[in-house]
């Protein structure tokens, strides 16, 4: 008797579905190495534009980083650009957020690509792009109550923004997708 070809055909066929949902489902996470930017790729840069003395002007006004955020065609061709640079494995453009290291609420460069870099969104033990944006909100905050010089809060972002978490927001990082507006 001759082993029939169907059976096999008809696993695939009947396992593709359930592929494709995993796959449409993949959800990276990655090393703790790849939760901060590399320094001689993205070492951060400002906007001369903002500083302590403006702060009223700039950081503090609602919506302000709207006006200042360059265009999304510009950070996604700069994101696969930068994707390659680090080496990351990983080329899907939505596991990552073309972030700033100074963020724009800081008075971060908008547009320097020694201000952007390719964060992961999920890293072991929750220190991706969500918990960096919770900081990034908490040292803003902190900056227009004049609790926090601006150059300090810049710094120290800039330095090691796990770091900074530790310090202004706890030890335990909140890693979830902020919820849509």
């Amino acid at each position: 008797m001759k082993p029939s070809r169907t059976l096999p055909l008809l696993l695939i066929l009947l396992a593709l579905p359930a592929l494709a949902l995993a796959w449409r489902h993949h959800i990276p996470v990655f090393p703790m190495s790849e939760g901060l930017p590399d320094p001689a790729l993205t070492p951060g840069a400002l906007d001369p534009a903002v500083t302590q003395a403006d702060i009223r002007r700039t950081i503090c006004v609602r919506g302000w980083t709207r006006t200042v955020r360059p265009p999304e065609w510009y950070t996604e061709r700069l994101k696969r650009r930068q994707i390659r640079e680090y080496g990351y494995a990983d080329r899907w453009l939505r596991d990552y957020e073309e972030d700033h290291l100074v963020p724009l609420e800081l008075g971060g460069s908008p547009s320097s690509p020694r201000n952007l870099w390719p964060e992961p969104h999920r890293v072991v033990g929750g220190w991706g792009s969500y918990a960096k944006d919770r900081l990034e909100n908490r040292l803003n905050h902190l900056v227009c109550r004049e609790q926090l010089r601006l150059a300090s809060a810049r710094r120290q972002i800039a330095g090691n923004w796990i770091a900074a978490y530790r310090r202004f927001l706890g030890p335990v990082p909140d890693h979830r997708p902020p919820r849509q507006r």
